[in-house]
């Protein structure tokens, strides 16, 4: 008997840790037949192909790499969607589910919205919560969803046969799948995620912009790694998202900016109890959090 989700192909555009995962842990599974990639990176694709994470290659999106496809999935920096949608448009079977991987959702559904008007009903804007600062096919790996959240963010002519197909696909390979709007979902990552990769890159810079930034990189150990450790992430992918969710971004700066402002007025003024209760509550309060993971 068929297993009721197996796909006869997915296409996907964008060959790198987060669509390569995914569509590994569907193979193995037998799940879907055939994984078409498409990418720019002709040498990306050849690995993806000797490491039999995908089974076609295409450089580019053409008729050919979306014909026969249940499912394209955009795995590619958030910018590029509006562009991949518009060429998209005249190339998707009517029954073919779009979805992305990105993590700004409103930019995610605005492009949906322009550019596949008619197929908007089956384009899904979903963002599966793992990653690494790795990149490209040879980061693919098996079991990077076991036990990571997928948010999806329907909207208004959502079709919900669609949005359940998705969500038992990233079910199957162990995402646990959440929903809530696309303002919502770009509020809270602002916080947890895109905010703490710009003050990373921001502090990186601080020490590199030092006259004696050098030498203190010499002697900069676990505590500078852990703390910079995703300031190692693609450059590419981080200033998309940071443009597309510049709002948020913005308020978020300000609000950081008032913290450092607070800290740098117990410095000056030697106030050692509330500089200890400003460390013990943040520290509550992070091991909170992690109690909970």
């Amino acid at each position: 008997m068929t297993h009721p989700l197996k796909l006869k192909q997915i296409t996907l555009i964008g060959v790198g840790l987060i669509g390569g995962s995914f569509v590994l842990d569907l193979k193995r599974l037998g799940l879907v037949e055939k994984v078409v990639g498409v990418d720019l990176d002709a040498d990306n694709l050849a690995r993806a192909l000797e490491r039999r994470v995908i089974d076609a290659a295409f450089e580019q999106v053409c008729s050919e790499s979306i014909h026969g496809a249940d499912l394209v999935l955009i795995a590619t920096p958030v910018a590029t969607l509006p562009a991949i949608c518009r060429t998209l448009a005249p190339l998707l079977a009517p029954h073919t589910l779009v979805s992305d991987v990105g993590s700004t959702k409103q930019s995610a559904l605005a492009a949906f919205a322009e550019y596949l008007p008619q197929h908007l009903p089956h384009c899904i804007a979903a963002h599966p919560i793992a990653g690494s600062d790795r990149h490209g096919a040879l980061a693919a790996q098996f079991g990077l969803y076991q036990h990571k959240k997928l948010i999806v963010c329907p909207h208004e002519r959502q079709d919900s046969d669609g949005l359940k197909t998705l969500e038992a696909l990233w079910q199957a390979v162990g995402a646990q799948t959440y929903r809530m709007s696309a303002a919502e979902h770009d509020a809270v990552f602002a916080a947890v995620s895109h905010m703490p990769h710009m003050i990373a890159y921001a502090y990186v810079h601080q020490i590199a912009d030092h006259p004696d930034g050098q030498t203190y990189l010499d002697f900069a150990a676990s505590g500078f790694r852990d703390f910079t450790r995703i300031a190692s992430s693609h450059p590419a992918i981080w200033t998309d998202i940071c443009l597309a969710n510049k709002t948020s971004l913005l308020d978020l700066l300000a609000g950081q900016q008032q913290q450092l402002a607070y800290l740098q007025a117990l410095l000056q003024s030697g106030d050692a109890d509330a500089l200890y209760h400003y460390f013990e509550e943040a520290q509550h309060t992070r091991d909170d959090w992690q109690a909970r993971q």
